[in-house]
């Protein structure tokens, strides 16, 4: 991606407006960690990696203001605000692996002066975004190896350059394919309720030149029964341990659809998206977010007034349904031992 999703300049932080995407491309600015949070909440900013990165600076605009050379006071306060961002997305690891890891960088540091530390989460967090560039490009090697020439891949929601730093997971896979000279195509599903696909996914694939036709996300199937679709690869937003795989919701349905297709179904995420604190796809959390995503499409109402509405972000899609996992430390496959799954090579 040429264009920078995500970047840290002048003591702000610089982040697309994913919301207004494909009608504008516009830059909004994050001076405080309530404007972080904002964003996220809002999904100006989404995609786990992309979330995982703010993260890092909310902890560190969060801890700026902090006076007084106190440790442990400083210590309480880090988790207040680790606290404050990890309720905003709950079911994206990324966000709380990045939490962690800046509350790391104060306990390594605890000895020095407040100031000292305060500049070193500045640092971390730009130590996140920079890392996040070169984990994505290893995944995009790791799994371009499945993209033969002249297939037809499927993808779900957007796990581009959006949703990381600059690459992307998903899409990164395919950005390395065109980078090696290969030629295929993508179908974008649209991914109601919020139209990642449409907006964002079609959009990247545009600007980079990738041929790609957007389809709606119940019109799946029949590209299948058609042989159209020579395989899926998707984005992830937690990874238990058996390799259970949370991602936008929808990607459950596809998973089944390829298995019953007998289609290759791939995860493309970074080691950070696995959650070894969890052992399987029933005790991760799933964010319902609000009705009028469901009832409204960019503020116009599609529904009747007062109904009901279900609206979980998120699916878990089981291990069993998922060929094979692509890691900045290669490709990872399932495999079962007695009556449970594991994962290869972790």
């Amino acid at each position: 991606m040429p264009i920078k999703t995500i970047y840290f300049e002048d003591g702000v932080v610089k982040l697309i407006d994913q919301t207004k995407l494909p009608n504008e491309l516009v830059y909004i600015t994050c001076k405080t960690m309530e404007d972080i949070w904002h964003a996220i909440k809002t999904m100006q900013i989404r995609g786990a990696p992309a979330i995982g990165i703010a993260a890092g600076f909310g902890v560190a605009f969060g801890m700026r203001d902090f006076s007084g050379n106190n440790y442990v006071e400083f210590r309480n306060k880090l988790e207040e605000v680790a606290d404050y961002l990890f309720k905003v997305r709950p079911t994206a690891v990324n966000l709380v692996w990045a939490l962690n890891r800046m509350k790391k960088a104060v306990d390594n540091n605890q000895r020095k002066d407040i100031g000292k530390i305060k500049e070193l989460l500045i640092k971390e967090a730009v130590n996140i975004l920079e890392e996040d560039k070169a984990i994505c490009r290893k995944i995009g090697e790791a799994g371009e190896p499945s993209i033969k020439e002249s297939c037809n891949v499927l993808t779900h929601c957007n796990a581009g350059g959006l949703a990381t730093a600059d690459y992307g997971t998903a899409l990164g896979v395919l950005f390395y394919a065109q980078e090696k000279g290969k030629n295929f195509h993508v179908y974008a599903d649209e991914t109601r309720p919020v139209l990642q696909g449409a907006r964002l996914t079609a959009w990247e694939l545009m600007q980079a030149g990738i041929s790609c036709t957007l389809i709606c996300d119940n019109m799946a199937a029949s590209l299948m029964r058609q042989k159209k679709v020579d395989l899926v690869i998707v984005g992830a937003d937690r990874i238990a341990r058996n390799g259970d795989t949370a991602n936008k919701i929808g990607t459950y349905g596809l998973a089944c659809l390829a298995h019953l297709h007998k289609i290759p179904f791939y995860v493309a995420a970074p080691m950070s998206t696995f959650d070894f604190n969890i052992p399987d796809g029933s005790h991760i959390i799933i964010e319902e977010r609000h009705s009028e995503e469901v009832t409204h499409i960019k503020g116009t109402r599609i529904a009747p007034c007062d109904v009901r509405t279900y609206n979980p972000s998120f699916d878990v899609t089981p291990v069993e349904y998922i060929t094979a996992f692509f890691t900045e430390k290669g490709v990872v496959y399932p495999v079962k031992e007695g009556n449970r799954f594991m994962l290869e090579r972790m």
